[in-house]
C-alpha cells in the first residue's frame, strides 16, 4: 500500500472525523444557548436570526483560506490529519511551517509524499498536536487575569491604547517579521563567510503579492467604505500569492 494511501485510509478518517463532529455539536449547542440567552434578556428574535444569517453567510468565503490550506497539506500529509488539525485548534500558518520544520528534521527535504515514512509522518503529527496544546493549557491556567488585561481601560493620557491592543499588535508584528526572515533565509545563506543565493524565491513572491492584496483589499475596505471586504480580505490575499507563486514557478 502506497504511503498517501495509508494516510488516506477510513480509520484515520473515523477518528478525524468523530473529533470534528463532538466540535461541531459543541458549537452548535453553544450558539441554541447563545440564541435563548439573548431572547431572556429581550433582544429582538428577528435581529437575532438576521444576525445568525449574516454571520453565516461572511463566514464561508474566509474560510475559503482554511479549505486552501488543507488541499496544500493534504498532497504530502493526506486529507484526515490536515482536515483536523485546521477544523478544530490549527492555525494555517502554523500548521504548514511546523510541518515543514518537523519534515526537515527527520530527513525529508520538505514535504515531499515521495519520501514520507510512517516513521516521519508520525513525527511531524505529534509536533504539530504538542505545540498547538499550549495556549490551551495557558488559558484555562491564567486565561481569567490575562482577559482582565484586554479589558483594561485605555491610557488616554499617555497612547490612548490598551494593553490589548498592544500585545496584539506586538504578536502581529512579531509573528510577520519571523516568517520574512525564514523567507530571507531559504533564498539567501550565508556559507563558510560568503553570501549565498538558494534560488528559493517563491515564498518571497507569494510574500509580496499577498502584501499588495492586502493593501488593496485595506484601501477600497477603509477609503471606499466597503468595509464588507474585511471579510474577504485573508482568503483573497492567499489566492493572489498562490497564484503569483505558480505563475513564478512556472515561468521562470
Amino acid at each position: 500500500m502506497k504511503i498517501l494511501d495509508q494516510l488516506n485510509s477510513w480509520p484515520l478518517f473515523l477518528i478525524s472525523g468523530g473529533i470534528i463532529l463532538f466540535v461541531a455539536l459543541l458549537s452548535i449547542v453553544f450558539m441554541v444557548r447563545a440564541y435563548k440567552a439573548g431572547v431572556a434578556i429581550g433582544m429582538d428574535k428577528t435581529k437575532l436570526r438576521r444576525t445568525i444569517t449574516s454571520s453565516a453567510t461572511f463566514t464561508l468565503l474566509p474560510s475559503v483560506s482554511i479549505l486552501l490550506g488543507v488541499i496544500a497539506l493534504s498532497g504530502s500529509l493526506g486529507l484526515p490529519l490536515p482536515w483536523l488539525r485546521l477544523s478544530v485548534i490549527g492555525a494555517l500558518h502554523y500548521e504548514t511551517s511546523v510541518a515543514d520544520i518537523a519534515a526537515k528534521e527527520v530527513g525529508l527535504t520538505g514535504l515531499n509524499i515521495s519520501e514520507m515514512s510512517p516513521e516521519a509522518f508520525t513525527t511531524i503529527a505529534l509536533l504539530m498536536s504538542v505545540g498547538i496544546i499550549w495556549g490551551v493549557v495557558l488559558m484555562a491556567v491564567f486565561g481569567k487575569s490575562y482577559s482582565k488585561k484586554f479589558q483594561s481601560k485605555p491610557n488616554v493620557k499617555k497612547s490612548g491604547r490598551s494593553f490589548g491592543d498592544d500585545a496584539m499588535t506586538a504578536m502581529f508584528i512579531g509573528l510577520i517579521t519571523a516568517y520574512i526572515g525564514s523567507y530571507i533565509g531559504q533564498f539567501v545563506q550565508l556559507q563558510k563567510g560568503s553570501l549565498v543565493f538558494t534560488g528559493e524565491y517563491l515564498q518571497l513572491i507569494a510574500l509580496i503579492f499577498s502584501a499588495i492584496a492586502m493593501i488593496i483589499f485595506e484601501y477600497f475596505s477603509n477609503k471606499k467604505n466597503m468595509s464588507w471586504l474585511e471579510n474577504f480580505s485573508i482568503a483573497g490575499s492567499m489566492i493572489v500569492g498562490m497564484a503569483a507563486a505558480v505563475v513564478c514557478g512556472i515561468i521562470f
